[in-house]
């Protein structure tokens, strides 16, 4: 930007925050330390002058903006620290399948395409004994409200117009399978009964539902989840690191659908996969 179109600019960002704040000039002379006149040169449209960086920071801090929205290096009126208070937060994380936040962004994101990448398997794909069996470490929820809402949530998948993607790694449901890492002390029965649960609800609600393999040997992704281009979350244990930024969800959304390219199989196959691939190692 040329140093006049610079100058024309602050001119117009000053006299509109005057206007809109209802300040006077000789009010933001004092409150900036400068005389009347140093306010009254800046907005005088025969004269296209710059402030010193002391000057527009003072202004800037009077009028309660930012100094680089005055000088037209921001869109954005608000400073720095706001814009990112805005547009990422942290959240706590109840780490369970009734965590009341995760619920509320489901139902803030209705009708549009949620992607999600789990922490272990996709909650609304267990069995009432893998709910059961996980929620023996938590002593402030009970499966039924568990199974609340996973029954909400299957509800929900199968309005007209519900749009649901999972990528799951390949080597958790082969720990599944054969009762590794973490589901190390599950029956063989239970697992079993998990991966044919998988395989039916798969197949029973696709396409509203889709759910894709990945290697995380190629490729690796921390659990996340995408509603829309409303919100990302991601998860990191105790918390949530929560982006609404446009460009921040487009970049994790894009960061989802390399999961899905990188799948070697469509969805529509999903539960003829987890009955091949997986099934006889839980019976082992």
């Amino acid at each position: 930007m040329h140093k006049n179109e610079r100058a024309e600019l602050f001119r117009n960002r000053l006299a509109a925050r005057l206007t809109l704040t209802g300040m006077s000039r000789s009010a933001l002379a004092r409150t900036a330390g400068v005389d009347r006149s140093t306010i009254a040169q800046l907005l005088a449209g025969d004269e296209l002058r710059l402030p010193n960086a002391h000057l527009a920071a003072e202004c800037a801090e009077a009028l309660g903006v930012s100094a680089d929205w005055l000088l037209g290096l921001s869109d954005r009126p608000e400073s720095a620290a706001e814009v990112l208070s805005a547009n990422f937060r942290m959240a706590t994380a109840q780490r369970t399948p009734a965590d009341e936040q995760i619920i509320a962004w489901h139902q803030e994101a209705a009708g549009h395409k949620i992607r999600h990448v789990p922490a272990t398997l996709p909650d609304i794909l267990k069995t009432e004994a893998v709910l059961e069996w996980e929620y023996a470490a938590f002593l402030d929820k009970t499966p039924e409200q568990a199974r609340g809402v996973m029954r909400e949530t299957t509800a929900w998948l199968r309005a007209p117009g519900s749009d649901y993607e999972i990528c799951v790694s390949v080597d958790k449901i082969r720990s599944l399978a054969r009762g590794e890492g973490y589901w190390q002390g599950l029956s063989a029965d239970v697992r079993a009964e998990q991966l044919d649960f998988m395989a039916e609800r798969c197949d029973l609600l696709y396409p509203s539902l889709r759910l894709y393999f990945y290697d995380a040997k190629k490729i690796f992704s921390a659990p996340i989840s995408v509603f829309g281009r409303l919100l990302a979350a991601v998860y990191v244990g105790q918390f949530y690191l929560v982006y609404r930024d446009s460009r921040q969800v487009a970049a994790l959304t894009e960061h989802f659908d390399a999961l899905v390219r990188e799948s070697e199989f469509e969805a529509r196959n999903a539960g003829k996969i987890i009955r091949e691939m997986f099934g006889e190692a839980s019976r082992n």
